[in-house]
């Protein structure tokens, strides 16, 4: 009997396949609209947390915190960010939404929104109710300190 083919069947896999399809639907819609993918993830997570440090931002917007603050660089360029000296911490720098930022989030996650809905509507309706949960649930577990899945 043959040994069933491991990358199909690959949770790894399974996620990135997924994620990108996924999201490439999406970042088709985010690019029509000016923006490249990095800029559209540090909208959203702007508006839903202002004021946050370019550390903070970077893990959040999953991007690596030395092309973010060029990308930031670029986005201020444009009027989308604003950088503001932290009031209790002089040494600090947040990045903002300008008002122009903000509307282009509130666009675009409206639109992201509906996407979603799309997407999982065209799923089962236990497989929809439980993709998320189930996939919070493993970032959970991976982002806990002490769980250290040993592969060697």
């Amino acid at each position: 009997m043959a040994e069933e083919a491991f990358v199909p069947g690959y949770l790894l896999y399974l996620l990135t396949a997924s994620s990108q399809a996924a999201s490439g639907q999406f970042h088709s819609f985010v690019k029509s609209q000016g923006l490249r993918v990095p800029e559209w993830r540090i909208l959203a997570c702007l508006r839903d947390a202002d004021g946050q440090m370019i550390t903070e931002l970077s893990r959040n917007a999953l991007f690596e915190q030395s092309h973010l603050t060029k990308t930031v660089n670029q986005m201020e360029a444009r009027r989308l960010v604003t950088r503001k000296t932290d009031s209790h911490d002089l040494r600090r720098v947040r990045i903002w939404l300008t008002s122009r930022g903000r509307k282009l989030a509130d666009q675009l996650v409206t639109e992201a929104r509906e996407h979603e809905a799309k997407l999982l509507g065209s799923m089962s309706t236990s497989d929809a109710q439980r993709i998320k949960p189930a996939l919070r649930s493993l970032l959970d577990l991976l982002s806990e300190a002490d769980v250290d899945i040993d592969i060697a």
